[in-house]
Formats: C-alpha cells, structure tokens, sequence
C-alpha cells in the first residue's frame, strides 16, 4: 500500500513538472498579460523605455529565450528569430499582433494569450481580468468628462491614436515615426494642426520631434507611454490620462498670457492711448 502511494505521488509530481511551459515575452505589455492571467512571473527581453522593433539584443537575452518553450511576441520584433536560433532549442513561436491601448483591443489581447496559455497547461483567471479592463474603461470614460477631453482638438504620434480618440479628443492629424517625416509631410502636420491644444509624443519613439511641432503649431506637448513601465496596461492607460490632464491644465493655464499680446488686444490698447491723448490735449 505505501508503496503504491509513493508510485502515485512521484508520478503526479512527474506530471506537474512537465505540464506548464516556460514562457517568455517580447515586451512589457504581453509580460504583464501573462502574469495577470496566471499570478506567475514572467520574463521579458525589451526594454519598456525603447521601441522594441529598435530594441539591441543582448547576452542574457539569448540565456532568457534559451531557458524558454514558448517566447510570445507582438510580430513586428525583428530580433525574435535570431534570439530563437542562437538558442539552440526549438521554441515555440507565438504572435499576437495588433494593438492593445484601447480597453476592448486589450480585452481581445487578454482572451487571445488565455488560450495559448491553457494548451501550454496553464490555469487562468481570464474573467477576473477581463473585469478589471471594464471597471478601468468606466473609470477612464468619467475621468475623460471631468477634464474636459471631450472634442479637445489635439495632434498625436500615430501609435497613441486609439487611446487619445478613446478619452474623446479631436484628433486633427498624426504623425508617424519620427524619422518616417520628410519635409511635406512635416508642412502637412503643421497645417492641419493648426489650433490643436496638446501635441501627444509615443515616449518609446522620442520626444524632440512632438516638442518642435508644438512649438510650431502653438501648443503644449506631452509624451505618454505605449509600454507599461510598471504595472500593467490598465495602469498604464490611467497614468497616461492623468498626464494628458495635466497636460491640458498646464496649456490652459498659459494661454491667457498669450492672449494679453494677440494683434487684437494691441489694437484696443493703441485706440485707448490715443483717445486719452486727445482727451488731455483738449483739457490744455
């Protein structure tokens, strides 16, 4: 009889060793998905501060994906096959494409890895998840009527506009990668931008281009991040909408100042001058 047990619990923690994969992810976004989903650490190769279709592989990057069954990324990771190759090892290869700053494409991301999880043996929590999505895009949709985003006219780099016309902004035109913005496209940007309040930088593509434009055009810029830092995406997406808030405080709060000078209020004050003037010659 004890010998019977001991065969079953050596065979059952035989079982239990083999039935979860090791997974390793691309970027912040998919990580953080992941350990949601399963309450597990789990690793990550790129940077959150850096475009990860820019991102220099490493060393121990290698080691990471080597130590790895499945490595899941988004599909436009140039680095993912040679990581794979110089692992030595046949690792599964799973793409997620498409984007995930918009509560329902998040949703859609949040399902999508639920089920790669569970064929590689994994249990989830796919509902308690998909709950906190929904309670964060009611949050967001108050927080975007109490800071007035709501038909704000703005610019944005192209990767952030989901997100900024889910808050409610008007967004006038986008642009895309920096170095992707030859001289017509720049006179472009400027001329549909004109009276846009905010210009919305992607931080993981830079920021010197959005602050130029926004000096261009008059407004105030503001980078937000398309790659949670930390936390996870719903967090991420709070942060980035308290930025945005800021943003346009800080923009409101300089405009008077810019108004004081405009062609108008110059006019008033010269007419004001030369009638008091003349009020005073007669009064001699």
């Amino acid at each position: 009889m004890i010998r019977r047990l001991l065969i079953l619990i050596l065979v059952l923690a035989a079982l239990s060793g083999v039935a979860e994969a090791k997974i390793v992810c691309s970027t912040t976004v998919l990580a953080s998905i992941v350990e949601d989903l399963t309450g597990e650490k789990c690793e990550v190769v790129a940077s959150p501060s850096v475009c990860p279709a820019h991102y220099d592989i490493k060393p121990s990057d290698v080691e990471k994906v080597s130590e790895a069954d499945v490595i899941v990324c988004h599909g436009f990771e140039p680095w993912v096959d040679e990581l794979v190759n110089a692992s030595g090892k046949d690792i599964k290869v799973v793409k997620v494409s498409g984007p995930w700053n918009t509560p329902q494409a998040l949703r859609d991301k949040y399902v999508k890895i639920a089920e790669v999880l569970e064929e590689e043996g994994y249990k989830v929590n796919l509902k308690k998840c998909l709950d906190s999505i929904n309670e964060t895009e009611a949050y967001l949709k108050k927080f975007a009527e109490e800071n007035e985003f709501v038909g704000t006219p703005v610019v944005c780099m192209q990767w952030q506009k989901g997100f900024v016309e889910f808050l409610g902004f008007n967004v006038l035109a986008t642009y895309p990668p920096p170095e992707m913005v030859s001289a017509k496209k720049y006179e472009e940007i400027v001329e549909k931008g004109k009276g846009a309040k905010l210009v919305i930088d992607n931080l993981q593509s830079g920021t010197e281009f959005g602050e130029k434009l926004a000096e261009e055009i008059g407004a105030k810029e503001v980078a937000i991040s398309n790659f949670p830092l930390e936390g996870n995406v719903t967090t991420m997406m709070i942060e980035n909408a308290e930025k945005l808030a800021e943003a346009l405080k800080s923009e409101a709060e300089e405009t008077p100042s810019t108004t004081k000078s405009s062609p108008g209020f110059e006019v008033a004050m010269t007419i004001c001058i030369i009638v008091i003037a003349v009020a005073l010659k007669r009064r001699t």
